[in-house]
C-alpha cells in the first residue's frame, strides 16, 4: 500500500508499506478519506522523527481482531488512530482501536466523517472531563457562561456545538475570519456572542466583559493557547475559575496560581478516558444520524496524499479558518484502486 511519512518542515514522502494486521481489539480500515489536524505537522517537528502523523480515519472495515464484536468487514466507519503509533490515516489502510471507532450514518459522507475523530474528542474531553461541565444527555441546570477562544477552529466549533446541545449559555466565542461561520453555531437569544480578536487584545477583554453582562466567568476553553489567548482570558476569568488549554509542553506564564488550569490531551481517549471515548463517539454518531450534530466544513485537497505537504504548510502558516483539510486516498498518484 501507499503511505505518507511526514517529517520536519512539513516534508512528505510517499512510500510502499505492508498492509497492517489487527491486534485482538483492533480494526484495519481501508481509508477512503483522511482528515488532518495542526498536530500533524507539529508533532514531527517536536519529536524530530518522521512518521505517518494522520489520525482521522474514514473508510471501510477491512479486517478485525479476535475480540472485536461491534464491527465487521464492509462497515462504513470513522476512527481516531492512536497518535504517534504506526499505521496512521495517511495511507491506503490504517489501524485503529475498536473503542475509538464508530459507524458512519448513511446520511454522512466519508469526507464529512473524516473531520470528526480527533477534534471532536478533544472538544469533549476538555469540555466535560477538564472543565467539568455537564454532558449533553445531562444538560446544564443554570446559566453557565463559557468562553471558547478559537471558535472557528475544528476543536472550538465542536466545543460550541456540544455546549449548545448541553444547554450551556451564554457562549462567548472569540474568532477572526471565521466569525460568520461561528455566528451560525451560537444562539444570540440566549446571550451568546462572538468577539473579533483582530481588533486587538484590549478589545477582546472588554468584549468578553460586555458579553458577560455582569455574570461571573468561571469556565474557559482555549482552543488556541497562543497569541495572547489565555492571557486575555485570565483578565476576565474568576480567581478560582477553570481554563483548559490544548498545547502540551508549553509554559503558560501569566496564569494566576488560584486559577485551575489543565491541558486537554486527546490521547487520553486511548487510556484513562477510554470508556468516555467509547460512549461519546457513539453519541456523536447518533447526533449526526439525527441531524443535531454537524461535522466541520471540509475542503478536499487535490491529488489526495500528493497534496498533503501544501495542506500542512497552510495549517502551519495559519491559512485555514473554519475548514478542515481532507484527502481522498484514491486521488493519490500511484494509488490504482477506484474511489469508493
Amino acid at each position: 500500500m501507499k503511505e505518507a511519512i511526514v517529517g520536519k518542515g512539513c516534508s512528505v514522502k510517499i512510500i510502499d508499506s505492508p498492509i497492517p494486521e489487527p491486534g485482538p481489539d483492533q480494526v484495519v480500515i481501508k481509508v477512503v478519506v483522511s482528515g488532518s489536524n495542526p498536530k500533524d505537522w507539529k508533532v514531527p517537528e517536536w519529536l524530530t522523527a518522521e512518521h505517518n502523523s494522520g489520525d482521522d480515519i474514514a473508510g471501510i472495515v477491512h479486517s478485525t481482531g479476535s475480540n472485536v464484536w461491534e464491527f465487521q468487514p464492509g462497515d462504513r466507519v470513522a476512527s481516531f488512530h492512536e497518535m504517534v503509533k504506526p499505521h496512521g490515516s495517511y495511507a491506503e489502510y490504517a489501524l485503529a482501536w475498536q473503542h475509538t471507532t464508530f459507524h458512519i450514518p448513511k446520511s454522512v459522507s466519508f469526507e464529512d466523517a473524516a473531520s470528526l475523530p480527533l477534534a471532536s474528542m478533544t472538544a469533549a474531553i476538555g469540555l466535560h472531563l477538564r472543565l467539568g461541565l455537564p454532558e449533553p444527555w445531562i444538560g446544564a441546570k443554570e446559566a453557565t457562561p463559557l468562553v471558547v477562544y478559537g471558535g472557528a477552529s475544528a476543536v472550538g466549533a465542536f466545543v460550541i456545538k456540544m455546549a449548545v446541545k448541553a444547554g450551556i449559555h451564554p457562549i462567548i466565542a472569540v474568532a477572526g475570519r471565521g466569525i460568520p461561520f461561528v455566528e451560525g453555531l451560537i444562539d444570540k437569544s440566549k446571550g451568546d456572542a462572538v468577539i473579533d480578536y483582530r481588533k486587538g487584545d484590549e478589545a477582546v477583554v472588554s468584549g468578553i466583559r460586555d458579553a458577560l453582562k455582569g455574570q461571573k466567568l468561571e469556565h474557559a476553553y482555549d482552543a488556541v493557547s497562543e497569541h495572547n489567548s489565555y492571557q486575555n482570558i485570565v483578565k476576565v476569568l474568576e480567581p478560582k475559575g477553570k481554563i483548559t488549554l490544548v498545547l502540551p509542553g508549553k509554559q503558560y506564564d501569566g496564569i494566576p496560581e488560584s486559577v485551575q488550569q489543565s491541558i486537554t490531551q486527546v490521547g487520553e481517549a486511548h487510556d484513562q478516558a477510554k470508556d468516555f471515548a467509547y460512549i461519546y463517539y457513539r453519541y456523536i454518531a447518533r447526533g449526526m444520524a439525527e441531524g443535531w450534530f454537524k461535522p466541520h466544513p471540509v475542503e478536499v485537497v487535490k491529488d489526495g496524499l500528493g497534496g498533503l505537504k501544501g495542506a500542512l504548510e497552510n495549517l502551519r502558516d495559519g491559512k485555514a479558518s473554519a475548514v478542515k483539510y481532507v484527502f481522498r486516498i484514491a486521488d493519490t498518484p500511484g494509488v490504482q484502486d477506484s474511489q469508493l
